[in-house]
């Protein structure tokens, strides 16, 4: 495969950065493969308790590799930063050290989540019938987060040089090796649970390996030599100042999923079922808005780098108008394919769960734009630095999510947990958008 590195700060912003976001969203969508194809294959072999004790350790799953992936994210915006700048020198000891810190807190991090696997499960008020494969498919799960880390790092380093198209081509090998594995091991083996969860971390560590080897055969400027290896302290601090707010913020986003869960693990196994199966799938929809966003985060970045502001400003109106109007084709698809979709995830025997995720993602529509809208806003902020406020923003808007749903949920069940989905969002436009007016506003004066 060639190296496909891009420099992002010439050519038309929109198409440079819908060009860009394509490889980051099919890579999006192979990667959330992982779970929803364990799902979907367990569910048809094994039934629903399976898909809920899937669907109850999914937040805990997510929580501990989001947090590693959003560790990379302020990593990359660093990266691209230093790219645009063409300071290759510093860029190099940056990949070097964000890696040497990286594989060391991912390491303690795996064992810190396998030992805990079964007290948060029960912390959730997982039901009992389901507590022992819902541990299981955790702990394997937390052995591969290694992998995770490593991915996510090769990604990340490769979309802050420009090339988005290599990370996807790596997810869609590994996802297709996770649809064989999980057929052979759960339909084949009868392994159940547990060999969904194995057949996703050999595919993880797949995914690592084709990534590591890409590296070091086509982008030198990555592909560091024994004695490049470097760790400098205060290069560190840097990196964590950008990272942690990252990785804070997507563990904000999956704890707050996770206290979201417990409400819904008192309606029932079916809705369990239900609820969950629509989450993926909204996550699945929802992905293409995220892949702009994180395109405009990188085009950002690269433009900030190089003194470029009026082509930041550019970034981000491009990624609201097309996100707006992806938002409108989504919601007349949902309005017609809905029963369908979480259709897929069970048999014709067990359709009490359909109803609850068809009710969920046809109310959650109207909503939908409004996450395009904090999309653009979090990619913009991401890109030129400002990741303690993305963070910040997103917690505001899991503390309210988590309230509402308290508040609410047990007595009005699904529709306060959507509601408090979609008004979160709302609230986070609004304080986002103050941001925004005011950081242009800034630099419109400066200029």
């Amino acid at each position: 495969m060639k190296s496909q590195s891009r420099d992002m700060t010439q050519g038309r912003p929109t198409p440079v950065m819908l060009s860009f976001a394509i490889p980051i969203l099919l890579g999006n969508l192979f990667q959330q493969f992982y779970n929803t194809v364990d799902a979907i294959v367990v569910g048809q072999y094994e039934g629903e308790s399976a898909i809920a004790a899937i669907g109850v350790a999914n937040p805990i799953m997510s929580i501990a590799i989001f947090f590693l992936f959003g560790a990379c994210v302020g990593i990359s915006v660093l990266l691209a930063q230093l790219y645009g700048a063409q300071d290759w020198e510093t860029f190099q000891l940056e990949v070097s050290t964000s890696l040497i810190g990286g594989l060391i807190f991912s390491i303690v991090f795996s064992l810190f989540c396998f030992l805990l696997a079964e007290p948060l499960l029960q912390l959730t008020q997982t039901p009992p019938d389901i507590l022992v494969p819902a541990r299981e498919y955790l702990q394997i799960i937390s052995l591969g987060l290694v992998f995770s880390f490593l991915y996510n790092f090769c990604a990340a380093g490769l979309r802050s040089t420009g090339d988005s198209r290599a990370p996807f081509f790596f997810l869609l090998c590994s996802s297709l090796m996770n649809i064989v594995l999980d057929v052979a091991f759960v339909g084949g083996l009868g392994m159940g649970v547990k060999g969904a969860a194995i057949a996703t971390v050999l595919s993880q560590a797949a995914s690592c390996l084709l990534s590591i080897v890409y590296i070091y055969r086509t982008r030198s400027i990555l592909a560091l030599g024994r004695n490049q290896f470097r760790f400098d302290t205060g290069l560190m601090k840097k990196t964590v100042s950008y990272s942690w707010a990252s990785a804070l913020q997507q563990t904000f986003i999956y704890i707050g999923r996770l206290l979201v869960q417990t409400v819904v693990n008192t309606f029932g196994t079916s809705a369990i079922a239900g609820y969950n199966s629509a989450v993926r799938i909204e996550g699945f929809l929802l992905s293409t808005q995220q892949a702009m966003g994180d395109s405009e985060a990188t085009f950002c970045a690269q433009n900030l780098g190089a003194g470029k502001l009026d082509r930041v400003r550019a970034g981000f109106w491009g990624t609201n108008k097309f996100n707006f109007a992806y938002s409108i084709l989504l919601g007349i698809g949902l309005a017609v394919f809905a029963p369908a979709l979480i259709g897929l995830f069970t048999n014709s025997g067990q359709a009490e769960m359909i109803p609850t995720g068809v009710f969920y993602l046809r109310f959650m529509i109207p909503f939908y734009m409004i996450s395009g809208v904090t999309n653009a806003m979090q990619g913009m902020f991401r890109g030129i630095g400002m990741l303690r406020l993305t963070a910040a923003c997103t917690g505001l808007q899991i503390v309210w999510r988590i309230i509402f749903s308290y508040l609410f949920g047990f007595r009005f069940g699904l529709p306060a947990v959507c509601l408090a989905t979609g008004t979160g969002w709302v609230l986070m436009v609004i304080v986002e958008g103050f941001y925004v007016k005011r950081y242009f506003a800034t630099h419109r004066a400066a200029e």
